[in-house]
């Protein structure tokens, strides 16, 4: 019997597709890959293969599953395997780099960044921002690894050579413009077969919480300024209709993105800088309930139909 098989590393993050496909009553079988092994002169089962690989895998214990991942999603697809979230999404999901590029490459605006590695091409970097405040951040992250941000030259200095300052997972650190938003907020657009579900407006008037399902909290001093108003965290905005969206679904169609969360903030005047992209999405429970969306139901639901062929 062919089956849905949903390559990961985090059980915890897996438990509600498996609940939705359990309603559906469909098969599947969960690869966990932070370890294992392929034959690679035997072919694959059939099925329909899901891949939710996360770029923050190293800091659960897991630091070679996105590249073992990689290799599992690569002979997959050599014999003609169905991959949602195939080796386009891996590629992109470890690095930011790779992002800022394939989302330029569709006109999207995003923020000034330059990427280095090592302490003196770092402290080199800060110039390419005329003394403007920026940020840093893990070029392969998720869970807001790394980001601070800096509002002097001087002070990047002195955290760079504080010994506080870690290289990155791949050695790769971001120098990025700050983007504030005035009313201190940004905006996840969530996509699922490639298509527009909904976007979610999160409060960071307390500091980002850039994965919605995980409370993963970054330094206040990256918070834009801003009166916390009480409004609830995650707040699902009916009718969501910016030009944007269009723009995202031809670059999630050309990089083979099926499952995704786009985040954007725009500045005061205006200006929408979209800034990561994260194919291994989670969703808030109470925002979803509030409008009786539920993204990870259509999600079952769309592998549920891959499967049978429809």
């Amino acid at each position: 019997m062919t089956k849905i098989y949903i390559l990961h590393e985090n059980d915890e993050w897996t438990v509600h597709l498996t609940n939705r496909l359990d309603e559906l009553g469909a098969p599947y079988e969960k690869w966990h890959l932070s370890e294992g092994s392929i034959d690679l002169s035997k072919e694959p089962p059939e099925g329909i293969f899901y891949n939710r690989m996360s770029a923050s895998s190293h800091t659960r214990g897991h630091r070679f599953a996105p590249e073992f991942t990689t290799q599992v999603i690569a002979w997959l697809e050599a014999h003609g395997r169905t991959v949602v979230n195939g080796s386009g999404a891996i590629r992109l999901e470890v690095s930011k780099v790779l992002q800022d590029l394939a989302l330029r490459k569709h006109g999207v605006l995003t923020p000034k960044t330059v990427a280095a590695v090592g302490e003196k091409s770092l402290k080199e970097a800060v110039d390419a921002f005329d003394g403007q405040s920026f940020i840093t951040k893990h070029n392969r992250a998720g869970k807001g690894l790394g980001v601070q941000l800096f509002l002097s030259k001087e002070g990047f200095y002195q955290y760079v050579d504080s010994g506080v300052w870690k290289d990155t997972v791949d050695g790769i650190t971001l120098l990025q413009q700050y983007v504030q938003s005035p009313e201190s907020y940004i905006t996840r657009c969530e996509f699922i077969n490639g298509k527009f579900l909904y976007a979610v407006r999160v409060d960071t008037s307390e500091g980002f919480e850039l994965c919605p399902a995980d409370a993963c909290q970054i330094g206040d001093k990256f918070c834009p300024v801003g009166e916390n108003e009480k409004r609830p965290k995650f707040d699902i905005i009916e009718g969501f209709n910016d030009p944007i969206i269009e723009k995202y679904e031809a670059f999630l169609q050309e990089n083979d993105i099926q499952v995704a969360g786009i985040e954007s903030v725009v500045d005061k005047e205006g200006n929408r800088y979209t800034y990561d992209v994260n194919t291994n999405t989670n969703y808030n429970k109470e925002a979803e309930e509030k409008v009786q969306v539920f993204a990870m139901k259509e999600l079952a639901l769309y592998l549920q139909q891959l499967l049978k062929g429809e």
